[in-house]
Formats: C-alpha cells, sequence, structure tokens
C-alpha cells in the first residue's frame, strides 16, 4: 500500500516502509492496529485544524513535519510552517489515512486486560448515568419533555393507542438471548416476568389462542427480584478494546420487538421525523457529511459509549404524558446487568446495545436534546416551522449526529450537559473534513479508505478470511491500489483453486475489474449458460446455512401465525406494486412471505459458521 501511495502521489515510501518494519518487529502487531491508528487520528485533526502538531510515537526531525510519511506529509502541508497548504493532494490525504488507519478495526480478540477494563468503564459509565439522575435539574427536565412533545407527540400518540387496542404484533429475532435459548426454542419459552404481565397478557403472546390456554399452566412468572438480568459480553471491536453489548432475556426481546414494529410504523408516517433520523439508510447522512466538508454549514458529532449514556429517567420524562406507553416500555426494559467480574448490577441507563430498543430510543432522545441546544442558542422556544427549516441541517442516524455548525458549540455543551459525552477526536466543525456512517470527506471529496477487517487467509477452511480479503482486495483494486490488489491476487489464487474476474454485482468471489468480460473468456473461466441468454463464471459463492432447530407442536403454531399476521399487517400498509409481491400472491393468505426459506421450522437462527462453494454462477 505504501508503494501504491506513493505512484499516485509521485513521492518515495522506501524509508517509510523500512520504518514499518523495523517499529513492526519491536513492537508487534500493535504497532499497525494501535499505534499507526492513533496516529492517524492526529492527522484526521491537524486537517481538520489546519496545521500539524506533535505525536508522541513520531519524531519531527529539524522541520514541523513528521519523518514518517513525510513525502506524503509535504503535499499537505507546508513544510516550514506546518500549515495546511491552500490546495492540499486529495490523493496524498486519502493515502495518509490509508496508511495509518487500514487495520485500526481488524477483529481480533483483545487480551483479558483489555476485555476487563473494557468492563470496568461499563460500570463506570453507570455510575456517571447515576451521578447524572442525581444532579439533572426539574427544570432541565421540563425542558427536556417540552421539546421531546414538540418532536414525538404524534408518533407516540399512536403507540399509545396500540399498547390500549392490545395493537402490538410480536417476534422473535435470529440472535443470542440471556437464557440461552435456540432460535426456534424461543417459540417455547415458558418465562416471563410480573411486570410484562401487567402490560402483556400471557394469552395474546405465549400461546396461539385461546385453544391452547392450558399450556399457560407452565409458565413461570417471575417477580421483579427473580427476574433474569442482561448478560453483558465483549464482542471484537478493535484489538485496543473490545465492544461491550447485553444481551436480553427472550420475553424482554420478544416484547420490545412488538413496540419496535408499532414505533417504526409510526415514526414511518411522519414526514418531518423521517428528514431529521434515519434508521435503515445512512446515505442521507453520508450525503449531508459531504456538503458539510464543502460548504462549511454543518457539523458532524460522534457520542462515545452513546446509548449506556441514556438514563432511563430521560425515557420516563419523555413519555410522561403517554402512561400507557410509558408502562410498556419500562416494563420490557430489563433493570439488572450480569457484568463479568462485577455480578449484577442495578442498571440506571435505559439499555445498552442488544435492546430492540435501544436503537430507536437513544436517536429520540439524542435529537431532543440538538433542538434543544439550538434553542438555547437562539435565546427562544421553537416552534414546529423551525423544525422543518433545519431539514437538511439536523440529521441522527444512532451516535452519528449531523448539526448546523453555528450551533455547534451550544449544542455539545447540552448533550455533556445531560449525560452524553461527546468524542472529539472524531467530531468535526472547524475545517474541512467531515465524517458520518462510515464514510469521510474533505472539501467535497472522498477520502474514504479500505480497512482490513480480517486476519489474512492461509488456507480455504478460513473462509470468514477468504471473503474478506476478496472485498478489501476488490476495494482497494477500485481505489487504484492495483499494485496491492494483484500482491492480494497471488495471495487469494494460491488458496482458491478458481479466482476468476466478475462484475462488481457477481455473488461470486473474484477479482472485480473493469474488464472482467475479457479476461476469463479463454481460461476456461467463463462460459454461456446451457440454457438461458447468461454469461456464467467458475468460483466460489458464500454459503451460510441456518443451524439444525426443529419446532414443532404449539411453538410451531404460533411462529407461522405471528409470520401470516406480520405479513397481513404489510399487505394492508402496503400496495402490492411496492412491496414486490404480485396479486396472485396477495390473495393467498398461505403464500410464504417473499424470501422466506420453507423450512424455517427445521433451521433458524443466525450460522455459526460461513463457507464458500463451488458451482458455475452468474456473472453479475
Amino acid at each position: 500500500m505504501a508503494e501504491d501511495s506513493a505512484i499516485l502521489c509521485c513521492t518515495s515510501a522506501t524509508s517509510d516502509i523500512t520504518t514499518a518494519r523495523r517499529r513492526f518487529e519491536h513492537e508487534g502487531l500493535s504497532f499497525l492496529t494501535i499505534v499507526l491508528p492513533d496516529f492517524g487520528k492526529f492527522i484526521q485533526k491537524w486537517i481538520d485544524q489546519g496545521q500539524v502538531g506533535i505525536h508522541p510515537s513520531f519524531s519531527t526531525g529539524r522541520g514541523t513535519l513528521p519523518l514518517f510519511l513525510g513525502g506524503l506529509f509535504n503535499r499537505v502541508f507546508d513544510r516550514r510552517s506546518g500549515l495546511l497548504l491552500d490546495e492540499p493532494s486529495i490523493d496524498a490525504i486519502r493515502a495518509l489515512r490509508q496508511l495509518t488507519l487500514s487495520f485500526a478495526k481488524i477483529s481480533l480478540p483483545c487480551s483479558d486486560a483489555r476485555t476487563m477494563n473494557a468492563m470496568v468503564r461499563y460500570v463506570e459509565c453507570e455510575k456517571d448515568v447515576r451521578q447524572f439522575d442525581f444532579d439533572v435539574s426539574e427544570r432541565d427536565l421540563n425542558d427536556f419533555e417540552e421539546m421531546s412533545n414538540l418532536l414525538f407527540r404524534d408518533v407516540f400518540t399512536i403507540v399509545d393507542r396500540d399498547v390500549y387496542y392490545d395493537r402490538l404484533l410480536p417476534k422473535h429475532g435470529p440472535g443470542a438471548v440471556a437464557d440461552n435459548l435456540t432460535s426456534n426454542g424461543k417459540y417455547r419459552s415458558r418465562s416471563w416476568t410480573s411486570r410484562l404481565s401487567e402490560v402483556f397478557l400471557l394469552d395474546r403472546y405465549l400461546i396461539p389462542n385461546h385453544h391452547f390456554v392450558d399450556d399457560l399452566e407452565e409458565v413461570n412468572v417471575l417477580e421483579p427480584g427473580a427476574e433474569i438480568p442482561v448478560r453483558v459480553i465483549s464482542v471484537p471491536k478493535t484489538l485496543k478494546t473490545p465492544r461491550i453489548i447485553a444481551i436480553e432475556p427472550t420475553c424482554m426481546q420478544y416484547t420490545q420487538q412488538a413496540l419496535l414494529r408499532s414505533l417504526l410504523e409510526a415514526f414511518y408516517r411522519d414526514e418531518l421525523l423521517c428528514g431529521l433520523i434515519g434508521f435503515d439508510n445512512q446515505e442521507p447522512n453520508q450525503l449531508m457529511a459531504c456538503q458539510g466538508s464543502a460548504d462549511g454549514l454543518t457539523a458532524t458529532l460522534d457520542l462515545s459509549d452513546a446509548s449506556d449514556r441514556v438514563s432511563n429517567q430521560l425515557v420516563i420524562r419523555m413519555t410522561r404524558k403517554w402512561p400507557l406507553l410509558q408502562k410498556a416500555i419500562q416494563a420490557s426494559r430489563s433493570r439488572r446487568a450480569d457484568v463479568p467480574g462485577h455480578g449484577e448490577i442495578r442498571l440506571a441507563k435505559f439499555a445498552s446495545m442488544g435492546s430492540a430498543l435501544c436503537f430507536p430510543i437513544e436517536a429520540f432522545v439524542f435529537t431532543t436534546l440538538i433542538f434543544l441546544g439550538i434553542q438555547k442558542s437562539l435565546n427562544r422556544p421553537l416552534t414546529k416551522g423551525d423544525l422543518h427549516f433545519f431539514l437538511g441541517s439536523v440529521r441522527v442516524y444512532g451516535d452519528d449526529l449531523i448539526v448546523p455548525v453555528e450551533h455547534v458549540h451550544t449544542i455539545v455543551q447540552t448533550l455533556e450537559h445531560f449525560g452524553a459525552r461527546v468524542g472529539l477526536d472524531k467530531s468535526f466543525w472547524t475545517g474541512k473534513f467531515r465524517e458520518s456512517c462510515g464514510m469521510e470527506y474533505l472539501n467535497g471529496h472522498d477520502v474514504t479508505i479500505s480497512r482490513v477487517r480480517q486476519a489474512l487467509p492461509y488456507t480455504m477452511a478460513d473462509a470468514t478470511g477468504v471473503i474478506s480479503t476478496v472485498s478489501l482486495r476488490n476495494q482497494l483494486y477500485l481505489a487504484g491500489y492495483v499494485g496491492t490488489a494483484e500482491w492480494l491476487d497471488t495471495l487469494l489464487m494460491g488458496i482458491l483453486k478458481y479466482f476468476p474476474a466478475v462484475e462488481p454485482t457477481s455473488p461470486v468471489l473474484g477479482r472485480g475489474s473493469y474488464d472482467s468480460i475479457l479476461s476469463d473468456e479463454n481460461t476456461g473461466l467463463s462460459r454461456m449458460h446451457p440454457d438461458l441468454h447468461i454469461r456464467q463464471v467458475r468460483g466460489y459463492v458464500v454459503e451460510a446455512k441456518a443451524p439444525s432447530d426443529p419446532l414443532d407442536d404449539t411453538g410451531a403454531l404460533l411462529k407461522c401465525l405471528l409470520k401470516l399476521e406480520s405479513r397481513a399487517q404489510l399487505r394492508a400498509e402496503t400496495p402490492w406494486h411496492e412491496s414486490g409481491t404480485t396479486p396472485e400472491m396477495e390473495s393467498s393468505p398461505w403464500a410464504p412471505p417473499a424470501g422466506q426459506d420453507g423450512k424455517h421450522l427445521e433451521r433458524s437462527g443466525r450460522p455459526k459458521r460461513v463457507g464458500i462453494k463451488l458451482g458455475w454462477w452468474p456473472d453479475r
């Protein structure tokens, strides 16, 4: 990558490669995964602030610029003053980021010490939330409630009505649960809580219909003190620190999904909120970040430990005028967490990642705080018309926030006043750099890099590594790193018997190429389909099979009826020409949902392993 970067930027990387090799020999993998990414974050800030600073791990010699990657720095900053050039090289900026940040998010397990430190931070974060609950004033809570009502009154009214008329439709997801049930095994669950029973009736949620009411005698209704706590675990994020998530009990996740469905249905009917908040499409955030990097009118903010810092007290206040909705949300919220090394702790936060309601509720809270900050900046109450004015300059996607630069300082103060923590190293508003939802921009130019997500594979048995490396190879090829792509081609061809050139849209693991039709026409890797006018290539595709998980009796009936009811709701709300079905399919209530596996009563859940399968496949 260094050699390709030097070619693209008309410089030399010989000394940089020597330095990287020497430091890798002494520091190991941490040089690539911790030291370089930290350097990359400094570089991003220097570009944003317009001047080079000092990094403790890389010397500057006699000048102002770091000696390491100095040829690239010379094309971005002035050698004497260290100031950002009037027209810095976009290729050099992209190369600096590529070489320093590529290995930041490689999926490798952290050391036990780092994992335990992450658990300590999780507990300390909980203490911070409790301190916020103690310190927050009634006036602050009133201001928060008024702004939330202005934003979400219509949505909460609809969901509150759904709870009253018992129109909530639950579902089980494929993920893990705290009580260790399999995907289909969740439909046999006979555990409930007394808190849930007050809102989510047993005969409505645990059995197919009243003909099976006798089955309810087997249900174990748990009192608050006996409820199953969420199970806090770590999953790979970076080698520096893991990601901490919480696995919910089956009954909680089941009812959270019911509320989520109603909440999203109401949300998508509100044109204003759809313009301010995103749940399933990151592109609006990315486009706004690109525009903000060009005109400097919007800032991108990133929150640290976002979900773990949302106080449940704010959620209670947000839903105070809708008592049924509030009761349902609180009943489906887990109150305790089992943290490795710390035992069970009482939760003041609303929920950690893992709760079905975590993502939308945190988005609602952050949106409220953004407009509360704008209101304080303007020093006057906001109206509904004011909210429409900020369409195009305010956007929330989880903890990725886009806000107007003219109000950014007050917004940051408001967020932190209400317990959030703004990551200043990943938030940008002073210069021309912006980052949101995985895309980075500088002055309107895309400077997003390709990241190494998995360790490079050595055999076909490492299917995950092969799949990830093929993706990396194709990303680098499209970014102009042709030499790196050829190096990876050599590696992959030594592992895969067939590695054809393919179109970017092909399901085949192959070499993305601008001339894929000509690349393999004489190699035996390409042919026309024997019966159809379709070009095929010989290669491997990803194969992920759900684990065996047979379900029968009452649980099978409950699952099938829930799926039918879910599809009936979708059909009632979405015209057939938008849903992708045909009028004939719509007329049959027993037709399986599009793409639904007909063997879902035999196999269900997330695949335990991913494999690759050889065959002839379409090249696009």
